[in-house]
């Protein structure tokens, strides 16, 4: 799927300087893959991703300086020729006068970084990962709890908010509140964040829309988060719930399957607590520590003759 990125937004991010913009105040992608254009300055077109972004190095250039004007020239007008989204500088090396031409002739965008090839390559990859990332809204709050990722589901007025504000009253971050963006960024990694124009904002019903960040500082926020973990919040007794916790369960977010815990809320239920503690056992099981499991095994062996 293409994603359509604004050219200055993309600079901006990057922290690219803007050799040649021309007419074109965008351009569309559809991979976080780059190419490495050496062998078509030497002629070889045979095989040519023309629909990744380029990004020419310290070889790249050395190689069209070396080679006659009128190859130059020739080769690069060729080259621009494709429809190439945007063309990459490393290292901060100044490009041929050629090659200029030819992005103008093509309406091609040429950024520079003074980052080397390499680091540029991986920075660039990262963020188009981010940005062409599968993306969707869910309803509910996210927070970071001892550095777990947990994602707080549950219906309108069940105390998703309060529980969160609880939270951060006790030194755990705020991520998002009733709205979380949730990115997939791989096979099994899901990063979710608020909507900037709510981000770090809390609705508490009967007072309204406070900002964390400004009343607990920037120690009580964060940006964005994995989601490691989903607390599903339900009014009452949960009728056929694992009591012990040998079952695991799951809930399914873009392919991805995250391990989910259905809590009861009843009055006199302190849910920070409980929301701390299943934080903490979950940091247990991945370690490999699963209490219920230990419990099972010591009566098996008392029993056991």
């Amino acid at each position: 799927m293409k994603k359509v990125l604004k050219v200055e937004q993309f600079a901006q991010d990057l922290k690219l300087d803007i050799l040649y913009m021309g007419g074109r105040d965008e351009f569309e992608v559809d991979t976080s893959d780059l190419n490495r254009p050496g062998l078509q300055m030497a002629g070889f077109f045979e095989y040519f991703a023309q629909e990744r972004i380029q990004l020419f190095g310290m070889v790249e250039m050395t190689y069209l300086q070396n080679i006659s004007a009128q190859v130059r020239a020739q080769r690069l007008d060729y080259y621009f020729s494709f429809p190439i989204p945007a063309v990459l500088i490393g290292r901060n090396l100044t490009p041929p006068d050629e090659l200029l031409e030819a992005a103008a002739k093509y309406n091609v965008p040429v950024m520079m970084s003074g980052l080397t090839t390499t680091k540029l390559s991986h920075k660039t990859t990262m963020y188009l990962d981010k940005v062409l990332a599968p993306c969707i809204s869910r309803h509910g709050g996210l927070m970071d709890i001892y550095g777990v990722g947990m994602m707080i589901t549950g219906e309108s007025g069940v105390g998703k908010s309060e529980t969160a504000l609880e939270l951060v009253k006790r030194g755990h971050r705020l991520v998002a509140d009733d709205v979380v963006e949730i990115r997939k960024l791989s096979d099994n990694e899901l990063i979710g964040k608020s909507p900037d124009i709510v981000r770090h904002m809390m609705e508490i019903r009967g007072m309204g829309i406070i900002d964390v960040c400004k009343l607990y500082g920037l120690g009580a926020v964060m940006i964005e988060k994995s989601i490691d973990f989903c607390a599903q919040l339900e009014i009452g007794d949960v009728s056929g719930s694992d009591r012990l916790g040998i079952t695991q369960e799951y809930i399914t977010i873009l392919g991805v399957q995250v391990p989910k815990m259905t809590i009861p809320v009843r009055p006199g239920r302190n849910l920070a607590i409980i929301l701390e503690v299943a934080a903490m056992n979950f940091r247990l099981r991945i370690m490999g520590h699963i209490t219920a499991n230990d419990l099972d095994q010591k009566l098996v062996s008392i029993l056991t003759p």
